[in-house]
């Protein structure tokens, strides 16, 4: 898919929302921030995870990470739609911005196009302090996004930065889980990393990689 993608850094946009005007890397700076966009206004998949993003809002504020929408409407319209998307879901609260796009300039410019209808994308980058995408996920309109799956991608992505990406998390991992120890890691290395010891697998080939520690 054309357009930046993972590492790459997003462009320093200056964009409208519901809440304020500002530049990307300036509301990027000091956290990581979930980046996702939306076909349309008043339609029922976006008014599901809008509300589904504000009930998980707590979750991520816990995390210390910021919330940014997009949709390709305007500010005036995102408002009403607000009504809306927390009435639908209980407990809701939109209190992120939501950048406007009426014109659609911004999504090609974040890679937030669908290649199928050649037209706004469901899409959502995880984007770190330094302005770069750590992660992508690009939904077809007709699939809404999981919540809990883009918790858990977070939780693996920023635990990962903080061990300096010396660890990997497996399949379905969850927090609090034993995770893996990088290949690029020696077992010497890796004794001092993890003080409390790791477990190597005994597999057949008896070459040592998969090797699980219980970290936090």
């Amino acid at each position: 898919m054309p357009g930046i993608t993972l590492g790459d850094t997003v462009p320093n946009l200056e964009v409208e929302t519901t809440l304020d005007n500002f530049k990307l890397h300036d509301y990027f700076a000091n956290s990581w921030t979930v980046l996702f966009s939306h076909p349309g206004d008043f339609t029922p998949v976006c008014t599901t995870e809008l509300g589904a993003m504000g009930k998980y809002a707590h979750e991520f504020e816990q995390r210390g990470v910021k919330l940014l929408g997009l949709s390709c409407d305007d500010i005036q319209s995102h408002k009403d739609w607000t009504k809306d998307i927390e009435a639908f879901t209980p407990g809701s609260k939109v209190k992120y911005p939501i950048i406007a796009d009426p014109n659609k300039e911004i999504i090609p410019q974040l890679n937030m196009v669908d290649p199928l209808e050649n037209g706004p994308s469901r899409a959502l980058h995880i984007v770190g302090p330094d302005s770069k995408i750590k992660l992508s996920f690009l939904y077809p309109s007709t699939t809404g996004r999981n919540m809990d799956e883009v918790l858990r991608a977070l939780d693996s992505l920023l635990l990962a930065s903080k061990h300096k990406n010396k660890i990997a998390t497996p399949v379905n991992w969850r927090r609090d889980e034993p995770v893996v120890i990088s290949p690029a890691v020696s077992d010497e290395e890796a004794k001092k990393i993890f003080p409390q010891g790791f477990k190597t697998a005994d597999l057949p080939s008896k070459k040592g990689y998969m090797r699980l520690a219980d970290i936090k």
